[in-house]
């Protein structure tokens, strides 16, 4: 018995030698890849530590942000997190404004150049108690990068006062120049695809001494900070961590007075633990 759908085909075929029957017809072309990505991340962390010093007075923190990353290298971003008042007077958030550019040298190896801005809404040194001069705490850096798979190096240095810190509030002089070279590695472990050891060292070198010593009778700021621990990322973007963060100079952070609360203190650069949940988008 003939297959009448052959029989059709052929006589068509025939009949019609430059038409293209549908079942042979070539694909439609997919649309062409978009030359950057997009992403967004949202983050829950025990305490928001920065450079070793909590930002939270020892409380958690809701964290997240968005990024922009071109095919050329060229990035964009932001992120926010909340923070004490009791450190940044008259204010509860930290927003964070950033961008630059990473060339790739091959596979393994990448530089970098990138700006970023610390906004602090609301804070000023004349909303604590007692009231201090009229000064923000919103700081703008520029940083030069150089990563090798999973090892990375970053020099942060402060175009403004650093986080407020000037003759307004204390020092002999303005804290511009104040640099902050970090090395960061997160290595694949290979007993569970996606664990990583995860380590950090950095050191804060502040440009000036505090003219007056203070309560603990130190005059010089500049501490080094590290941090060690582990991170689980699964494929769909979620990511746990675990981690230990401890600094030096502990003397002069020690028993830090609250800038809105003049009856509590805290330890703000205390050595501990932390842990993070996140996802990103």
């Amino acid at each position: 018995m003939f297959n009448r759908k052959f029989i059709v085909a052929g006589l068509l075929a025939a009949a019609l030698p430059g038409v293209a029957l549908a079942e042979d017809a070539p694909k439609a072309p997919e649309p062409p890849k978009a030359p950057y990505t997009l992403s967004a991340n949202a983050y829950l962390v025990s305490d928001y530590f920065f450079r070793g010093i909590t930002q939270t007075w020892g409380k958690p923190a809701i964290q997240g942000g968005f990024d922009f990353v071109h095919d050329s290298g060229i990035y964009l971003g932001t992120w926010a997190s909340n923070v004490s008042g009791n450190e940044y007077p008259g204010g509860s958030m930290e927003w964070d404004l950033y961008g630059g550019y990473n060339y790739k040298l091959n596979d393994d190896i990448t530089l970098g150049a990138g700006v970023l801005y610390y906004y602090y809404p609301g804070a000023n040194f004349s909303k604590g108690t007692p009231a201090g001069a009229d000064k923000t705490l919103n700081t703008f850096e520029g940083n030069l990068s150089a990563s090798w798979k999973w090892l990375s190096f970053k020099f942060s240095y402060a175009f403004t006062d650093y986080f407020g810190a000037g003759t307004q509030t204390g020092f002999k002089d303005d804290t511009k120049g104040t640099y902050y070279p970090e090395l960061n590695a997160a290595y694949p472990l290979p007993w569970v695809e996606g664990l990583f050891l995860v380590g950090h060292l950095g050191y804060t070198k502040y440009n000036e001494d505090l003219a007056v010593a203070n309560a603990n009778g130190k005059t010089d700021p500049s501490y080094a900070d590290w941090k060690l621990g582990l991170s689980y990322a699964w494929k769909d973007g979620w990511t746990v961590g675990a981690y230990y963060v401890d600094t030096t100079n502990k003397d002069y952070y020690k028993g830090a007075l609250s800038l809105t609360n003049p009856n509590e203190t805290k330890d703000l650069a205390h050595s501990g633990g932390y842990i993070t949940v996140g996802r990103t988008f």
